[in-house]
């Protein structure tokens, strides 16, 4: 772990535990040396073993739009061995309020994700749903403050589609891979291009299988 990435998770967290008690909100406990731990292997296993993840770059900002929706409910499709889960279940457990609904198609990978849950002490806030994102987005009633596309690029449509009348005014929608996956996702671009206020943020990165890549961040107009 780089001194620098130590500092910025301890000053991320203290600003949470300071905001927590000049609100009067009970403080949550979150072993943060232990997510860390939990995020920085889950990490070196999918650089190991291709699987796919965000990493740190993106994951950074992910956890920063998490952390300034304040979300009850976030939904995430793609969970793979729980990356991007790990950094989203550990905003809402600082923020002590939230629940993520990751869904992951493999029941081998969800059982691995969910075991990832746990040993970062994050379990209680995660529910993890195996099966097809597009059926189980439909599935979703409740209202959604937060979603996480990061499936399959031509399910992102669909994913969007079934679950977009429980989308709350106001709500936030990234798209992981919008820069490599572009051509696979155009349908997806084009329409929250056209329908939501959207923009297309780039980022560095150090993946084996990526140098650079895009995350499309969407927020559904306030009525």
């Amino acid at each position: 772990m780089c001194w620098e990435h130590v500092v910025w998770v301890a000053l991320l967290f203290a600003g949470e535990t300071e905001a927590a008690k000049a609100s009067g909100q009970p403080e949550t406990k979150v072993d943060l040396a232990q997510v860390e731990r939990v995020i920085e292997r889950v990490d070196r296993e999918c650089r190991q073993r291709g699987v796919p993840m965000i990493g740190p770059q993106k994951a950074r900002r992910l956890a920063e739009l998490v952390r300034q929706k304040k979300p009850e409910l976030v939904v995430e499709a793609g969970t793979a061995i729980g990356y991007s889960g790990l950094w989203i279940a550990r905003e809402l457990k600082a923020l002590g309020r939230g629940k993520l609904i990751t869904i992951e198609i493999n029941p081998r990978i969800a059982q691995e994700a969910e075991a990832n849950f746990r040993e970062a002490g994050l379990a209680d806030v995660v529910e993890v749903r195996i099966g097809d994102a597009r059926k189980i987005c439909k599935e979703i009633q409740q209202p959604v403050d937060f979603l996480f596309l990061d499936c399959g690029y031509a399910n992102y449509m669909p994913c969007l589609e079934g679950i977009e009348s429980r989308l709350r005014p106001g709500a936030v929608i990234v798209a992981d891979n919008a820069g490599i996956g572009a051509s696979g996702m155009a349908d997806y671009l084009k329409y929250v291009r056209q329908k939501f206020q959207s923009r297309t943020e780039w980022f560095d990165l150090d993946l084996p299988w990526a140098k650079r890549d895009a995350m499309e961040i969407s927020i559904v107009p306030e009525k």
